[in-house]
């Protein structure tokens, strides 16, 4: 039997290539994702806790949460004492070097201003030069560590994207302010100083105690054991001489610690990628299927002929599962392969621009899973079609001038793929419109009823649709748009199958579209209608610490009115958890849009608060209601509300609660300043944009954002997060058309008597290869309207579900995205017909009018 499945292998080299290739592209998928998730995995952690070799012991201010974790409430860290160069702290033995560390925020500008780098990774550090002068957590490639309190030193990553050389002046905005430094040297570090993607500034150790912490302490101190003493001696005795408020930790305990953090990004990417993989590989499951359906059918009187010279069931069912067996592990194999090279292709998209090169990681596990994957699922999606041929008896198959037509649709099938996509739309339906504790999961069971019954149905509903569209088809092209019609809907259950692959593509596609710009939508919304300003200055991208005092310039520009958004926690007013923001009551009005309902904003001039309808509501608060005020502090007074107002509880700039910033200095003296609203006399410009940067001392940690800039960072990420899906999802899509290619090649081939009649009869080459470019387009169509249909409400189930916790969400139909996606499934099944067209095209018509 195994000698026979190889010779049929080797016989029908051509027929079973396209269904290696499914199988390959699924593999692919599947060990791309599983060798990029564990080398992203393995880097993550080499380059979090590259450097922790050096340290033998860290000692840092204990706030149970461990070096390096901001600070609670924004507060400047205690630090610890400095090492002064005594072996460790309180000049306990065994320490051969102690050297204090301090970091904190620090934003580089390149020529024109602007900030080099992204993400809030910009990071400020000491340089802490030894006995010889060098600091060991530093290679300088050019100049040398900064010695003047007016001199820096830059990662040569940020140095090369500035265009900085050594003696250049280079703008640094800290929290503190921003100032012009001279560029002493530039430097290579490891990964425990400088996140990939972001910048490293070096000052000297008086400026960085000055800007990120304060005079003569340091945010921590590592300590490098003398030869021969033991770590964990060294440990016990630091501990033993630390002050109360201070903890320490090995080296080995620290990085383990920031390998944990560091691989929670990679991990989750892993997790996406699997998760489109197994949308790969069940779309190719149909592919191959539908292949071993055709094949099965094409073969009937081969197999039939072995059974009638003595071979049972049993032993014909071994001979084509031993088949696709060997057309698994081969397609395995290759797609094991490709699939690393996916993953590196994958390493380089997803990786920081400056991030060194990770190298590949390939386990046994992944090999073995890609292996079991490959040669597993062909069995089984060639299991049904194999059983359906063995129920044909011998002598049925013999006599047979034709390979039999399938059964049509039976009766119990429709009905039970009528009720799961009943169901399944119900379900979703329920989940979306009915509060419950957990309603998405009940969408997501209902998604995958509603779409296994509507790929169930598939074949019913190709009669219909090519009947709905069959009168464009012969307007444009009668006899060959009449002929694809008809073949379309010859095999029902090829042609539902077909379909099916992109149908679930543009079901995930559709529904992404909708979510992501029903979201996008209420974003925009959300950020920019109560926004009346012409400028929003907020932390660039993160890190900073904004201050009341930061928007005091802005006081001194003529004709400018502003007002910061300085926020205050930790408050209880009415026995209720809330946030005050403080405000300034003469321009706030003019800044933002508040629709009050009742009182008046002009009561914050008054010492009064405004609150927000989500805050005043549950809570019971009313106008005139004056409510105690205690703050963690211990604190305690009263406010007075003088106005309520509507407000998205979402909202990026409209407050819980508004304050008059008196009120709010009155409790807290340092409150965080989350943004700052700005309006200039000119209205929004170049010119009056110059001028308020100006103004803020041409500090590139600040970004000053007209009504563009503002819905550009707020719901950019969403765009950037759907093209990476859809890039995922183009792997489904390029399978569902080598299905549709598949299926017209095999199609072709059974009709070869047919195709050399109508050549026979007068049709001419590219009028066959018309009929068959038609045809893939109903394919296309079939599957690409099913799967938009379906996806546009699942996107509208699960968005519904928003609309419970955010207010103002609604549902978004993007047309053109939804255009985009069927017209890119229609371009695919056009050119997946290019290959059967031709072959259909160059049918020889002797040769093929004479088959008997």
């Amino acid at each position: 039997m195994f000698r026979t499945a190889l010779r049929n292998v080797l016989a029908h080299k051509a027929r079973l290539l396209m269904t290696a290739f499914a199988v390959m592209l699924g593999v692919t998928f599947v060990s791309g994702s599983l060798v990029y998730g564990d080398s992203a995995h393995r880097a993550a952690t080499a380059r979090a806790t590259d450097g922790y070799e050096r340290i033998a012991v860290s000692v840092f201010p204990d706030d149970s949460r461990g070096p390096g974790a901001p600070p609670r409430g924004g507060r400047t860290p205690p630090g610890v004492t400095p090492p002064g160069g005594a072996p460790g702290p309180g000049g306990g033995g065994g320490a051969a070097a102690a050297t204090g560390r301090v970091d904190g925020f620090a934003a580089v500008a390149d020529r024109d201003g602007r900030l080099l780098g992204h993400g809030p990774s910009h990071k400020g550090a000491n340089f802490a030069p030894g006995a010889h002068g060098t600091d060991p957590a530093y290679r300088f490639t050019r100049g040398s560590g900064p010695t003047r309190d007016d001199a820096i030193a830059l990662d040569e990553t940020t140095a090369a994207k500035g265009g900085y050389r050594v003696g250049d002046t280079v703008r640094v905005g800290t929290n503190q302010g921003a100032a012009s430094y001279t560029l002493s040297g530039t430097f290579r570090t490891d990964g425990t100083a400088r996140p990939a993607g972001g910048s490293l500034t070096l000052f000297t150790d008086a400026t960085a105690q000055r800007l990120f912490l304060r005079p003569g302490r340091y945010a921590k101190a590592d300590l490098t054991a003398a030869p021969g003493t033991d770590v964990r001696d060294l440990l016990g005795r630091v501990e033993s001489a630390l002050p109360p408020g201070t903890g320490a930790a090995t080296g080995a305990q620290l990085a383990r610690i920031q390998a944990n953090l560091a691989t929670n990004d990679s991990d989750t990417m892993s997790q996406i990628l699997v998760g489109f993989a197994a949308v790969a590989l069940f779309t190719a499951t149909f592919l191959i299927s539908n292949t071993f359906t055709m094949l099965v059918s094409r073969r009937t009187r081969e197999l039939a002929l072995m059974r009638a010279v003595g071979a049972t069931r049993r032993q014909v069912r071994r001979v084509l599962l031993t088949e696709s067996l060997l057309v698994g592990a081969l397609a395995s194999a290759a797609g094991l392969a490709t699939g690393t090279g996916v993953a590196a292709l994958l390493g380089t998209v997803f990786a920081a621009d400056d991030a060194p090169a990770a190298p590949l990681v390939l386990t046994p596990g992944t090999v073995l899973t890609s292996l079991l994957v490959g040669t597993v699922l062909p069995m089984v999606a060639a299991w049904i079609p194999i059983r359906r041929a063995m129920a044909i008896p011998p002598v049925a198959a013999l006599g047979a001038s034709e390979p039999a037509q399938p059964p049509r649709t039976g009766s119990l099938r429709t009905g039970l793929c009528a009720a799961l996509l009943l169901a399944g739309v119900g379900a979703a339906a329920y989940g979306a419109l009915s509060p419950g504790r957990d309603p998405r999961t009940v969408i997501g069971v209902g998604a995958a009823l509603a779409l296994t019954g509507a790929i169930g149905l598939i074949p019913l509903l190709a009669r219909p649709f090519t009947a709905l569209v069959r009168p464009l088809l012969t307007r444009l092209h009668p006899v060959h748009g009449t002929l694809a019609a008809r073949n379309t809907v010859r095999d029902p259950r090829r042609t539902g199958a077909t379909a099916a692959a992109l149908a679930i593509a543009l079901t995930l596609a559709s529904g992404l579209s909708v979510l992501g710009a029903s979201a996008a939508r209420y974003l925009d919304r959300a950020t920019t209608h109560d926004f009346t300003a012409d400028y929003l200055v907020k932390p660039a991208e993160g890190g900073m610490r904004m201050t009341p005092d930061t928007a005091a310039p802005l006081k001194r520009l003529p004709g400018v009115r502003s007002s910061p958004l300085d926020q205050s926690t930790g408050y209880r007013l009415g026995g209720v958890p809330s946030v005050l923001t403080g405000v300034d009551p003469a321009t706030i009005g003019g800044l933002l849009r508040y629709d009050v309902v009742e009182g008046s904003l002009d009561s914050l001039a008054e010492g009064r608060i405004a609150v927000a309808d989500f805050k005043a509501g549950p809570a019971g608060w009313h106008v005139g209601q004056t409510l105690p005020l205690e703050r963690q502090d211990g604190a305690r007074g009263s406010v007075t509300i003088g106005a309520v107002y509507r407000a998205d509880e979402q909202s990026n700039l409209l407050p819980s609660i508004t304050a008059p910033g008196s009120l709010v200095a009155r409790y807290d003296p340092a409150p965080s300043t989350a943004g700052v609203l700005v309006d200039t006399p000119g209205g929004a410009g170049r010119a009056s944009l110059g001028e308020v940067t100006r103004a803020l001392g041409d500090n590139p940690a600040l970004a000053v954002l007209d009504q563009a800039g503002i819905r550009a960072r707020d719901s950019g990420d969403i765009g950037e997060q759907l093209n990476v899906f859809y890039a995922l999802l183009s792997m489904a899509l390029a399978i569902a058309a080598l299905g549709i290619a598949n299926t017209l090649a095999m199609s072709v081939l059974e009709r070869h008597k047919e195709i050399g009649t109508l050549r026979a009869l007068g049709v001419d080459r590219s009028g066959v290869s018309r009929m068959i470019r038609l045809e893939a387009l109903l394919l296309g169509g079939l599957g690409a309207t099913i799967g938009t249909a379906l996806g546009v409400f699942l996107g509208w189930a699960l968005g519904r579900t928003l609309q419970e916790s955010v207010a103002g969400y609604a549902l978004v139909l993007p047309w053109g995205r939804l255009a985009v996606g069927v017209l890119i499934a229609l371009v695919g099944a056009l050119l997946a017909s290019v290959w059967p067209a031709r072959r259909a095209a160059r049918t020889d018509i002797a040769a093929a009018t004479a088959v008997q």
